[in-house]
């Protein structure tokens, strides 16, 4: 991935916060994009699957694949 590449796409995801405990958020995230949505654990976990998203859709993007 070039260097900066990735910050010029716009990406949309929902997050639904369901509850907030060992302070951190449970719930679930929506990319509107991909119409999938997942559920997560932390906030940490959150980020992950939002960077997973984004990594994904680089990479199929790479390969020419309709994105």
């Amino acid at each position: 991935m070039q260097k900066g590449r990735a910050m010029d796409r716009q990406e949309t995801f929902i997050v639904h916060i369901i509850s907030q405990e060992s302070a951190t958020w449970q719930g679930q995230v929506t990319w509107l994009d991909e119409k999938e949505t997942k559920s997560f654990r932390s906030l940490l976990e959150l980020i992950k699957l939002m960077d997973t998203a984004l990594g994904d859709r680089e990479t199929m993007h790479e390969k020419g694949e309709h994105v």
